[in-house]
């Protein structure tokens, strides 16, 4: 998708075990063509524990998850004078209430939607997943990037003492850059649809990492990540568009840069995804073409105030 002149090189990429961590190692040419390097430790568990949880979304496997917990529940404290019976029905498992009080019925019919609208929130916060609406109304149901982004920063937060030496001033464009220049040059993968694929392909940012490749939404997520941990109180934004995804900075723009505004805040505009190297402020014209005519949806990523 991301057609440009000057493409992303990465260099070499190692990784050395230790005793409870892994050291990984990368050199590539940034945006100016100059050679750029770094070394930073992993811990075990951030790499193999932190989302071993996460799977690609099943509907069927959700939805019997999801009606187990509220058979539990309801064992724990049942309804009052009625009872739920759980069958099949065209192909799906579903609640019907029964009783001779038809108000008492209607009570226990309610109770049980707020029983299951706390239940699937509660198993898609546990799971990483949301439900997902694009710019023209389609519906899916989505990985939620944003908290897989928020629950990677403490594993992350050891580079930000290692990125500012090299970078060597606190300036948000030239750090931005560096890990714009890092992770444009990691290899990249294609990305899955989001609503037919339910999260395959995705990699939190670790994972990605250890993997070396990553499609768009998972490089969105790990410029996330590593942004957060250098930039605590900064706001940001992840946006949407057909079949790819990049960020916003929380940053004034200068002549000619690409930004948005959504909520009464501006966010700068940056493609993480590479091959091409794109500085912040810029897009890849199919990018920008989808943002000038509207077709973009934005998930807020502001800090919460715990770094």
């Amino acid at each position: 998708m991301l057609i440009t002149s000057v493409h992303a090189k990465q260099l070499s990429f190692t990784k050395e075990v230790q005793e409870n961590s892994y050291l990984f190692n990368y050199q590539w040419l940034d945006h100016d063509k100059v050679r750029q390097s770094i070394n930073f430790s992993l811990t075990k568990s951030a790499l193999f524990e932190r989302f071993r949880m996460l799977k690609p979304y099943q509907g069927e496997f959700a939805q019997k998850t999801i009606l187990r917990t509220i058979k539990k529940q309801l064992r724990k404290q049942p309804l009052i004078g009625a009872h739920a019976v759980f069958k099949q029905q065209q192909g799906k498992m579903v609640i019907q209430v029964k009783g001779r009080d038809d108000e008492k019925v209607a009570t226990a019919y309610q109770e049980i939607k707020l029983i299951e609208q706390e239940v699937t929130k509660d198993y898609f916060q546990k799971n990483y997943y949301q439900r997902f609406t694009t710019h023209d109304q389609q519906t899916g149901i989505k990985v939620d990037h944003v908290n897989i982004a928020q629950d990677s920063v403490a594993d992350f937060k050891a580079l930000k003492p290692i990125i500012l030496d090299i970078v060597s001033i606190e300036n948000i464009r030239k750090v931005t850059n560096f890990v714009l220049s890092f992770v444009q040059s990691i290899p990249y993968s294609t990305l899955e649809s989001r609503l037919t694929s339910s999260g395959a392909g995705f990699n939190p940012p670790a994972k990605l990492l250890w993997e070396n490749q990553g499609d768009c939404d998972s490089k969105m997520a790990l410029t996330a990540t590593i942004l957060r941990a250098l930039m605590p109180r900064i706001d940001m934004a992840m946006i949407y568009i057909d079949e790819h995804a990049f960020i916003g900075i929380a940053v004034p723009a200068e002549a000619n840069e690409v930004s948005i505004e959504h909520q009464e805040i501006n966010y700068l505009l940056a493609e993480p995804t590479g091959p091409a190297l794109y500085k912040l402020g810029s897009l890849a014209p199919e990018s920008e073409l989808a943002i000038d005519q509207g077709r973009y949806v934005v998930e807020e990523f502001h800090s919460d105030g715990s770094f």
